[in-house]
């Protein structure tokens, strides 16, 4: 379900983010076409930094959320305006792989990039969040659409977390068991119909 974020329906012990990250450049890949101002609106880091997202966290709150590799003191200052401290730059680390299993050969600002991150934050305390100790960092996984993350990041949080309340940021797909929110998620969870 895409909620309103400034009236959730609940306070949510995870909040998965896949923010739509402004460069600095407009073409960030080898053409315009390519860029991430091509394929869907970006927000700078200031718009962010202003959304209620502390509004949508519960007392303990496990924040997991994906950064660029170009822009680390941004991702840390989002992390702290969304009001969570840092315990983890590489929480989630995708391996991408292509389509037939090698390691993708991705762009790049000095290295090209063949893995993305998201950082872990955390409001209250971690202990009261973690229900698998057992959850691995590292997923390999094909590259789908552009800045689209595989489906297995959110079944691995689910695992570490347990089956609690949670929300998805900048969604552009609808899971089982979780809400959404942003301007290209889908109304509906998965399954839904009108009565």
């Amino acid at each position: 379900m895409n909620i309103d974020i400034n009236n959730p329906p609940r306070k949510y012990r995870v909040i998965y983010a896949d923010p739509a990250w402004q460069f600095g450049n407009r073409n960030t890949g080898g053409t315009m076409k390519s860029s991430a101002e091509a394929k869907y609106t970006v927000t700078s880091l200031t718009e962010m930094a202003t959304l209620p997202v502390s509004g949508l966290a519960d007392e303990h709150c496990l924040l997991v959320m994906w950064w660029v590799g170009a822009m680390p003191q941004e991702a840390i200052d989002l992390c702290k305006a969304w009001g969570f401290r840092l315990v983890n730059m590489n929480g989630f680390v995708w391996r991408k792989l292509t389509k037939t299993g090698i390691p993708f050969f991705g762009m790049g600002f000095a290295t090209r990039a063949g893995s993305e991150s998201a950082l872990i934050g955390v409001r209250g305390k971690l202990g009261e969040l973690i229900d698998d100790h057992s959850v691995r960092p590292v997923i390999e996984a094909p590259v789908g659409r552009h800045s689209e993350k595989p489906h297995a990041f959110r079944e691995a949080i689910e695992k570490l977390c347990g089956d609690v309340p949670r929300i998805e940021l900048f969604a552009r797909d609808a899971a089982a068991g979780w809400d959404c929110w942003g301007n290209q998620a889908p109304q509906d969870k998965p399954g839904d119909q009108e009565q």
